[in-house]
């Protein structure tokens, strides 16, 4: 019997272990996130903003992928001015994959 509650104590330890370093990483990307979007806000206008307010709610990975581009580009000094609305939807479609067209043959 102790055994078996020594295995169950072990098994619950591990599994919060496991839960506080999922969460201490999540915090982390959050907090680099953050860092991220402060460098890059101030670099594009205010529709652009919104813009990628709207996508981060509905395509997360591809806002982050956006504004990680962004970041580069202000830090190898290529952007000088704040990215427009059209900017940055030109960006979005340069970072979303051409779609492949299937062709149906019926026999």
């Amino acid at each position: 019997m102790e055994l078996e509650e020594l295995k169950k104590q072990r098994l619950e330890q591990l599994q919060q272990e496991l839960l506080q370093k999922q969460m201490q990483e999540q915090f982390e990307l959050k907090e680099q996130l953050e860092q991220l979007e402060a460098g890059a806000k101030p670099f594009m206008s205010p529709e652009a903003i919104a813009r990628y307010g709207n996508l981060k709610a509905v395509h997360t990975e591809k806002a982050i992928q956006s504004i990680v581009v962004i970041a580069q580009l202000i830090q190898e000094r290529k952007i000088k001015e704040p990215i427009t609305d059209d900017q940055y939807k030109n960006l979005l479609l340069r970072l979303t994959p051409e779609k492949k067209e299937f062709k149906i043959h019926k026999k």
